[in-house]
């Protein structure tokens, strides 16, 4: 991602300037009893300084090998101090041959994959300076730069991914404003040319009748389709459904659907079932209230449920009736319906008045809800 790319910058930028301090140690012979072997570890620090700040500006190459060998090399430079310090190995104020120079790797680590790696990184370069401390025992066995490294590693990888999430979010964010922008060209072009026809056609054929009736209605259909899949927004994240995008499939010249501006995301499973509950009670509406009855569709997202309504303007449901049915066998809104949606662990109401029509109202938790409950009523 480009938002590493400061961060590997900084990495090369502290492995140049730890060199040059382990270099300056080095020209005061503090506690080097043998520096011409500590020159030539220094060498090979410079020659993989140079080579490591090459090869993590290419994003093809930072990877776990290129990691795993920046941590050797500084291990085996770390554990060559001792050759170079001789007696002097522990005394006070003396430091291994590449100073602040190992937490290089540590840093590399962090910035790669987080605070953790940053973290099991910076324990195995403090594990071998440890090992050396131990085996002088005269001399005192100090933790901070043990420390420091930890904090480093650390504090450093939990920005990092911080800032990896901070771009992930901005590009989704971007893609998101892209697609819409074309959306709406879309819808503009739609609606100049193809929505117009479609509504041209759809008047004519009512007017004439007939079969070209027929064809009005149809055309009449894929215009609400169209105008519906221009509207609808972004996919939402896997294993959950945007709600709306699956009640407004319902709509029709005779159905009218309303949903919220924004997105309905539930669990795939419980918004497919509200949607064929949805489709249950407008089949209905279409078995029993007759050709040319009314029908509107309304969402609500309430403070942790979602409410959807279906009414229509038939002749409604008389007293009993429902009971009637239900002992007779016909199951269709007992299960088709109430049993559907109790499954999810939603409620149902229905409100019938006799020559005033009928609503069905249903109401599902947003969240995702526990184990299906068996049994339909």
């Amino acid at each position: 991602m480009a938002i590493e790319g400061p961060f590997w910058r900084a990495v090369a930028v502290f492995r140049v300037a730890s060199l040059a301090y382990a270099a300056v140690l080095m020209a005061q012979h503090r506690g080097y009893e043998e520096p011409v072997i500590g020159w030539l570890v220094l060498g090979v620090m410079a020659l993989w300084t140079a080579g490591a700040t090459f090869a993590y500006s290419i994003p093809a190459l930072r990877g776990r090998p290129l990691l795993a060998i920046d941590l050797l090399v500084t291990m085996a430079c770390l554990l060559s101090s001792p050759y170079v310090q001789g007696a002097q190995q522990g005394a006070t104020g003396t430091l291994p041959v590449p100073a602040t120079w190992v937490a290089a790797p540590v840093l590399a680590w962090a910035v790669y994959a987080g605070r953790r790696a940053g973290a099991v990184a910076a324990a195995v370069v403090a594990a071998c300076d440890l090992w050396l401390r131990v085996r002088t025992p005269e001399a005192p066995i100090l933790i901070n730069g043990t420390v420091l490294l930890f904090l480093s590693g650390v504090v450093v990888g939990h920005v990092a991914r911080l800032a990896k999430q901070a771009e992930e979010r901005m590009q989704r964010a971007i893609e998101m404003e892209a697609a819409q922008r074309e959306r709406d060209r879309l819808a503009r072009d739609l609606h100049d040319s193809v929505l117009q026809v479609l509504a041209l056609v759809q008047r004519r054929g009512r007017q004439i009748g007939g079969e070209a009736a027929e064809l009005g209605r149809l055309a009449g259909e894929q215009e609400a389709a169209l105008r519906q899949l221009v509207a609808s927004g972004p996919p939402p994240a896997k294993g959950a459904t945007d709600l709306r995008s699956l009640l407004l499939r319902h709509g029709s010249p005779d159905v009218t659907v309303s949903t919220p501006a924004t997105p309905m995301v539930l669990p795939t499973a419980v918004a497919q079932g509200a949607a064929a509950a949805v489709g249950a009670a407008l089949d209905n509406v279409r078995a029993h209230c007759g050709a040319g009855a009314k029908a509107w569709v309304l969402a609500e997202s309430g403070e942790g449920t979602v409410t959807v309504s279906v009414r229509d303007d038939g002749p409604g449901i008389p007293d009993g009736r429902l009971e009637e049915a239900r002992a007779g066998g016909r199951m269709g809104v007992a299960g088709s319906i109430r049993g559907r949606v109790e499954e999810l662990g939603g409620t149902v109401s229905i409100v019938s008045v006799p020559g005033q029509g009928t609503e069905v109202e249903i109401t599902l938790p947003a969240a995702t809800p526990g184990p299906l409950r068996s049994g339909r009523r």
